[in-house]
C-alpha cells in the first residue's frame, strides 16, 4: 500500500534536535531563484559551500566528478545560449556547471600503473550520479547560507556546446548547471505531489486511474496550470508537457545528441 502519513500530524518534526530543525526548514523551504542582487557571493561563503558539496555520497570514494565555476561575464555570456538565454545565467554571480569526470581518476590509475576499464556507459551513469549527488549538497548549503539556486535542464540539451566553451577534455561530461547569488525575487513555493503519491512502503504499488486522479487532481485545478492549458490550446495539463514543453521529437533529439556525445567523451567505446 502506499505510505498513510495523514496519521503523522505536524508534532513529529518535534522530536528532531534545533540544528537539523533548521537543515529540515532549509529544505522544505527550497524555491527556485530566477532573479539575483548585482551583489557577489563573498569568496570564503563559496569555497564553505563548496567543501559542503563535495561530502556529498560518492561511488567508492573516487569522486568522479568536477565543478566548473564561472564568475567571469564574459564566459557566462558565452554560456547564456546553451542554457536558452534564459537571463539568470548572466544575471547570476555564480554559474556552476557540475560534469561528471573521469579524466582525472584515469590519469590517476595509470600513473600507479592501473589500466582503467570506465570507457563505457556504466561509468558515466556512476560519474553523473556523483555530479548530482554534490550539485545537490552545494545547494542545500547555499540556500542554508541565504543564497538563492536554480538548477538549469538545458545542461544536456547541448553538452557539446558547454564542453567547447569550459575546455572540458575527453571523460568529462556536463550533467547540470546551478545558477547562484542573493535573491532578488520571493516566489511562491513550487507546488509538490503529496507523499503518498511517491512514496511505497516495502514493494512498489502500481498506481490504479482512481489514484492518479486523487493524486494529480490539486496540481490541475492550481490557476497557473490552468492558464497553462489555455495558453497552449490544449484540453489538460498532461498535453502542455506532452505537446508543448517535453515533446517526443525534442527527446529524441537531444538523446541523440547526447549519446553522440558520450561517445565524443570516450564512454560508449565498448557498446
Amino acid at each position: 500500500m502506499f505510505f498513510n502519513f495523514a496519521s503523522s500530524g505536524a508534532n513529529y518534526i518535534g522530536y528532531f534536535c534545533p540544528n537539523i530543525l533548521i537543515m529540515i526548514d532549509t529544505l522544505l523551504n527550497h524555491k527556485s531563484i530566477r532573479k539575483y542582487k548585482n551583489e557577489p557571493v563573498p569568496e570564503n561563503i563559496l569555497q564553505r559551500i563548496l567543501e559542503a558539496g563535495i561530502r556529498a555520497s560518492t561511488t567508492g570514494n573516487m569522486q568522479v566528478y568536477s565543478i566548473i565555476v564561472t564568475t567571469d561575464d564574459a564566459i557566462k555570456e558565452e554560456l547564456a545560449p546553451c542554457h536558452f538565454s534564459q537571463p539568470m545565467v548572466i544575471q547570476a554571480p555564480v554559474v556552476l556547471t557540475f560534469c561528471a569526470d573521469f579524466n582525472r581518476f584515469n590519469k590517476w590509475c595509470r600513473l600507479r600503473n592501473a589500466e582503467p576499464g570506465y570507457d563505457n556507459f556504466l561509468s558515466f551513469f556512476t560519474a553523473a550520479i556523483d555530479a548530482l549527488l554534490v550539485a545537490q549538497n552545494v545547494c542545500v548549503a547555499a540556500e542554508d547560507a541565504g543564497l538563492g539556486i536554480c538548477y538549469l535542464g538545458t545542461t544536456t540539451y547541448t553538452a557539446g556546446r558547454i564542453i567547447d566553451i569550459l575546455g572540458l577534455p575527453q571523460g568529462v561530461v556536463p550533467v547540470t548547471t546551478v545558477t547562484l547569488g542573493y535573491p532578488d525575487e520571493e516566489p511562491d513555493l513550487t507546488d509538490r505531489l503529496p507523499l503518498a503519491a511517491v512514496v511505497h512502503m516495502e514493494k512498489y504499488r502500481d498506481y490504479s486511474d482512481p489514484d492518479i486522479e486523487k493524486f494529480y487532481r490539486e496540481k490541475e485545478l492550481i490557476t497557473t496550470y490552468q492558464e497553462f492549458v489555455k495558453e497552449n490550446n490544449k484540453e489538460t495539463l498532461a498535453q502542455v508537457f506532452t505537446d508543448v514543453r517535453y515533446k517526443k521529437t525534442d527527446n529524441v533529439l537531444f538523446s541523440r545528441a547526447l549519446i553522440d556525445i558520450l561517445e565524443q567523451q570516450g564512454f560508449m567505446n565498448n557498446q
